[in-house]
């Protein structure tokens, strides 16, 4: 050394580390280098144990900050669109990943679709079936377990390699997003990929418990997300539902068309939110009043949409003052390929009253429930003339006449839901019964009769299983 001579000493345990002892005699200086050795080592030992803690502290930091943020943005969206492009980032970033996607699985499609993704664009990717042979993200989906590589020599490989994927680095990470709830079994619902490595071509073992922890905080709010569409789609159901309701009840005419010709009551309580039951009066001249009531084979949209273009046409066919069986005749005719191609039939009731003479003409095409109820003595049923519209032919429809007492007799017309209406014990409510509350109230106005009836109906049986519809006149 220029000032002398100097004993140099490795540092055990440390590699490229020795200490430098200087002495005229060299013996003294190889003894202090031996004493003093090991505390220089230990303190060398200290400090790289201090520099791994607080490296790791920071580590750890970072992870739970990133499982704190991830709460947070789940806590304060429900759009999965949102909340997962903005865990993605968040993910990519603490673990080192150019690349990362979250695939989530559509139920109704049974494939994985990339909901959000970093250092690629989602636009345009096809989803991923879940059967998929050849697919990492399928086949953690379907053994529901983290599927992980990791280059053999991960040190000769460069961040900057690109394969013929496209990818920049070999190793890659695929962690299955899993929710359970309290009373079902867990199951997968996505699927979080991680690959393109900065640092190292390399996930560590903390890497992937991170990941997984955080899948677990996305799979809870895929199901709330799912949830939530779920929730705000059978609201706009309800809503359009309900509008299709009162539309459908629009279509039905008030009693006040035929006020000073005849006095009318008549309901209609669709099983559903809408349903195949209708009715319709015309005023055709002179006094003369044509009614009208039928029930489609079924309930519900398809019955409702048939029931729409039943009084659509009945009101065309009506009004050009035919006969009821050429009306009848005419609205199968111009309904005949709907009624075809949906296979659905309706029974119908058309009837005129006449007040100058004092007649009933009217059409019955199987509908069961059309009665004449005389102000004294037994209803009169008034029989099917033709089959149900859909099911008669050509011709087969006819027509008949009876005598009307004005004033006195009344027009009762319903449909076999109100009759069906069940009770507890499954016994119906049944004609006789509706018969029966009509009689002991004939002398009342229409709208009284059919107030009673529905009232013993609904008392009799809470549960209607199909429409009901009552129509009471008196002309």
């Amino acid at each position: 050394m220029p000032d002398g001579e100097a004993w140099l000493e490795p540092v055990e345990g440390v590699e490229g580390f020795w200490l430098e002892v200087g002495s005229s005699d060299p013996e003294t200086a190889r003894a202090g280098a031996r004493q003093i050795v090991p505390a220089v080592a230990a303190i060398l030992d200290a400090e790289r144990h201090r520099g791994y803690l607080s490296e790791e502290l920071t580590n750890r930091y970072e992870e739970i900050d990133l499982l704190y943020a991830i709460s947070e943005i789940l806590g304060q969206t429900v759009r999965l669109d949102e909340a997962t492009r903005t865990i993605v980032r968040e993910v990519s970033t603490v673990v080192g990943a150019r690349r990362a996607s979250i695939m989530v699985h559509d139920e109704t499609a049974g494939v994985l679709r990339t909901v959000a993704a970093r250092g690629f664009g989602v636009e345009g990717l096809e989803p991923v079936a879940i059967d998929d042979a050849k697919s990492i993200a399928a086949r953690v989906y379907r053994e529901q377990r983290v599927i992980a590589h990791d280059p053999p020599a991960a040190e000769m490989l460069t961040a900057g390699a690109v394969d013929g994927r496209g990818y920049r680095g070999h190793a890659f990470l695929s962690v299955p997003i899993c929710y359970g709830g309290s009373d079902a079994p867990v199951r997968c619902v996505g699927v979080i990929n991680l690959t393109d490595r900065i640092g190292g071509d390399r996930f560590t073992v903390s890497d992937r418990k991170l990941v997984t922890a955080v899948a677990n905080q996305i799979g809870a709010a895929v199901e709330n997300a799912r949830l939530v569409e779920r929730d705000l789609q059978q609201q706009k159901l309800s809503q359009e539902l309900e509008l299709a309701h009162d539309l459908q009840l629009k279509l039905l005419p008030s009693p006040s068309v035929l006020a000073g010709d005849a006095q009318v009551a008549a309901r209609c309580i669709p099983a559903d939110s809408v349903g195949g039951d209708f009715y319709t009066f015309t005023r055709l001249g002179r006094g003369r009043v044509g009614v009208m009531l039928g029930d489609v084979s079924s309930h519900g949209f398809s019955a409702a949409l048939v029931m729409a273009l039943v009084m659509s046409a009945a009101g065309i066919h009506a009004a050009a003052a035919l006969t009821p069986d050429e009306t009848l005749a005419a609205l199968q005719e111009s309904l005949a390929n709907e009624l075809a191609t949906t296979e659905m039939y309706f029974s119908v009731f058309y009837g005129v009253l006449d007040p100058l003479t004092g007649r009933l003409a009217y059409a019955n095409a199987g509908h069961p429930y059309a009665f004449r109820v005389p102000r004294f003595g037994e209803p009169e049923r008034l029989e099917a003339t033709a089959p149900p519209l859909g099911l008669a032919g050509a011709g087969d429809i006819q027509r008949r006449q009876l005598p009307w007492s004005i004033g006195a007799d009344l027009l009762v017309l319903w449909t076999d839901g109100l009759a069906d209406a069940r009770n507890d014990a499954g016994e119906p409510f049944g004609e006789a019964r509706l018969l029966a509350e009509v009689c002991a109230r004939r002398t009342e106005p229409p709208e009284e009769i059919v107030k009673g009836d529905l009232a013993q109906a609904a008392a009799f049986g809470s549960n209607p299983i199909d429409d009901r519809t009552i129509l009471v006149m008196r002309i």
